[in-house]
């Protein structure tokens, strides 16, 4: 039975970390009037901030769904945390030591799940990192080399090197007091004819964090020949770990993200580590899945979704990436900000791309964007044969949708006309009133 945490202690973490740092690490926050700061609430789906955040009284409250509360309110709710979990979690990030009035304090024993699965978390990261500058991992360095990354840039994004051994990881987090349950629930191992094992071997791994920074899952890249798993290998959904619900790289970029109105979204973690390195600081990327309503809601609160925003997203020129940009515009109405689309010359993703010509290709593949809405007429426009009517009435039915889910009235009308052009069909005003 785990102990109660001593009440001047807790008082002394409500006290001890401002709500809006607390807030801020999961919305981007703006003035609001009055000293307090508003931003769109991540309890519920909205379009114009009603979420507002009272430095001075320590309290939030959003005026669209009636959530409200203090600090540890906000944690709990949108952690899913318990109380002790949220008063664990706040006083480790403020550097308060807990006393627990049954039995002393003995964290091993009386923390939450959650907090437990977390720690694991940030100890796998620590020994996968360390293991990266073993000789076993001299083919994972050499992986990283050829595309373009040195020792500083794998330190910057945290990735390590998973031994090919069966259960090296495992063996030393049961020296660190954790569990069999603790690890197999984590996903960091799995089970073996004779007890737990490494999920991750042989492999290079990516820490994956939640837009806090914890660490709540793993991605591995295989390395070797003889390896008959899949190409990437994730981490399976756990009681931390949706990945529907993550981005990596947003702990990075949500920052500069806020700041430029704009996010950049890649399709791997060696595309985030190339953009970032190359100054596009507000690169993310999906983990394994694609782009949805989950990542939206979670780009939304970090852009401050609104009209001057902008959402880019980079795809490679293939059929695939075409599809996946196709995909991508399904959600476009979900935010209020542009969305956009920057495919390179010869398709190459960014990590190619900064390989083969350095940063600057890279920061200029953003810059020449162009609006995905565009991308998305065209795609479909040019599967259809526009030399015979037939083509050309069936390019129509299908574009003249595109066109009308176009939010500023003034560019619908101008893509109309711009879709008569493309179709050769010389009455404009024809496909302007098949849009409308």
């Amino acid at each position: 039975m785990a102990g109660r945490i001593n009440d001047d202690d807790v008082r002394t973490v409500r006290n001890a970390v401002p709500i809006d740092a607390v807030v801020s690490e999961y919305l981007q926050l703006r003035p609001g009037g009055g000293g307090n700061l508003k931003g769109l609430c991540p309890f519920h789906d909205e379009k114009s901030p009603s979420f507002h955040v009272s430095p001075a009284k320590g309290l939030y409250h959003c005026f669209g769904c009636q959530e409200g509360g203090d600090t540890v309110d906000f944690v709990m709710k949108v952690e899913h945390l318990s109380f002790s979990e949220t008063i664990e979690r706040l006083a480790a990030q403020a550097g308060i030591t807990l006393r627990y009035e049954e039995g002393g304090y003995n964290p091993g024993r009386q923390q939450g799940e959650r907090t437990r699965l977390l720690e694991a978390h940030k100890v796998a990261a620590q020994f996968y990192a360390e293991q990266l500058g073993s000789a076993e991992a001299e083919i994972g360095r050499g992986f990283l080399a050829d595309r373009g990354f040195d020792q500083a840039a794998a330190e910057r994004f945290g990735v390590g090197y998973a031994p090919a051994g069966w259960d090296h990881l495992t063996r030393f987090l049961r020296g660190r007091g954790f569990t069999d349950k603790e690890l197999t629930l984590s996903g960091l191992s799995q089970d073996g004819r004779r007890g737990p094992i490494d999920r991750f071997r042989g492999r290079l791994m990516w820490p994956i964090r939640d837009i806090t920074g914890e660490v709540v899952g793993f991605g591995a890249r295989r390395l070797r020949e003889d390896d008959n798993g899949p190409k990437y290998l994730n981490t399976p959904e756990t009681p931390i770990y949706r990945k529907s619900q993550v981005l990596y790289g947003v702990d990075l970029a949500k920052r500069d993200i806020g700041k430029q109105g704009r996010a950049v979204v890649v399709e791997g973690y060696t595309d985030v580590m190339a953009c970032h390195l190359s100054g596009v600081t507000t690169a993310i990327a999906t983990c394994g899945t694609a782009f949805g309503g989950e990542h939206v809601k979670i780009l939304r609160r970090v852009l401050t979704d609104n009209s001057r925003s902008e959402v880019v997203f980079t795809f490679d020129g293939d059929a695939a990436g075409q599809k996946a940009a196709l995909r991508a515009f399904e959600d476009d109405q979900k935010f209020a900000a542009r969305t956009s689309i920057a495919v390179s010359p010869g398709g190459m993703d960014p990590c190619d791309l900064r390989l083969a010509k350095g940063d600057e290709a890279v920061r200029q593949l953003i810059e020449e964007r162009s609006p995905l809405f565009g991308f998305a007429i065209r795609s479909f426009v040019t599967q259809h044969n526009l030399e015979t009517a037939e083509g050309r009435s069936a390019a129509l039915e299908q574009a003249a949708p595109v066109v009308a889910r176009i939010k500023d009235v003034a560019i619908r009308h101008e893509y109309a006309v711009r879709l008569a052009g493309m179709l050769g069909i010389l009455d404009e005003r024809f496909v302007v009133d098949r849009v409308r």
